[in-house]
């Protein structure tokens, strides 16, 4: 019987970047839904035009968001499927760390936009 690899053998503790990267990323991700669900009411005093652009800035930055979302999803979740072996454990946490970076990213993106009143 051939004996496994060292690369080939269960990593102990790879649940722990996962684990600490769902934690981050999900109270993150609700709040930034939150907070972008608040701005669509900062032009509640606007007019017009000036309403309407404002309207579709937030729906194209709402967008950019959501797209940010799902990858940071798709993140996580390759974090968790991955193999739990030794070979496999610096790809999880690369996967775990840019899950909440990704919400930072989308963030941005989201706040560029958007065209302020």
């Amino acid at each position: 019987m051939l004996s496994p690899s060292a690369s080939d053998a269960r990593a102990s503790g790879a649940w722990i970047a996962p684990l600490v990267s769902t934690i981050v990323t999900l109270p993150i991700a609700l709040f930034l839904f939150g907070l972008v669900g608040l701005s669509a009411m900062a032009c509640d005093s606007c007019g017009g035009e000036e309403a309407q652009r404002y309207s579709q800035s937030v729906m194209q930055g709402v967008v950019g968001l959501f797209l940010g979302l799902v990858v940071a999803g798709v993140f996580l979740v390759v974090s968790w499927v991955l193999p739990w072996r030794q070979r496999n454990a610096a790809r999880r946490t690369v996967f775990a760390v840019l899950a909440p970076c990704v919400l930072g990213l989308s963030y941005v993106v989201f706040l560029a936009l958007v065209a302020r009143p």
